[in-house]
């Protein structure tokens, strides 16, 4: 079993920059790959970005392709986005979750994280 717990959530202007992290604790990581979703309201939670993390491969959304980077911290067991050029589109709640081999969709992770609100303003 993993737990996963994010943080660095917050309120940033549109263009502005947040770095989000998700520690993880539990089994080995080696055989997971993490990923990154967000839920804004009245819509379906989305995949972001996502990370092996032995191979560090990496994948996006086209959404945030350019514009946010996923990677990874052995030693921290801790998984970073960082987010650049932040658009008001990007207010959401998000939230890392973690699957055995490799999945970019919602249904393909079984560990989620209770999320942190990112908020953009125009």
């Amino acid at each position: 079993q993993v737990q996963l717990v994010e943080s660095g959530g917050g309120l940033v202007q549109a263009a502005g920059s947040l770095r989000l992290s998700c520690a993880a604790s539990g089994r080995t990581l080696s055989a997971y790959a993490i990923g990154w979703f967000r839920q804004a309201p009245g819509k379906e939670r989305e995949f972001v970005a996502s990370i092996n993390w032995s191979a560090g491969t990496t994948y996006y959304a086209d959404s945030v392709k350019g514009r946010f980077t996923i990677s990874r911290d052995n030693a921290k067991k801790t998984v970073y986005l960082q987010m650049n050029s932040l658009k008001p589109e990007d207010t959401a709640l998000y939230y890392c979750a973690a699957t055995t081999g490799w999945a970019n969709d919602v249904d393909g992770y079984r560990y989620w994280g209770q999320g942190t609100q990112v908020t953009v303003s125009s």
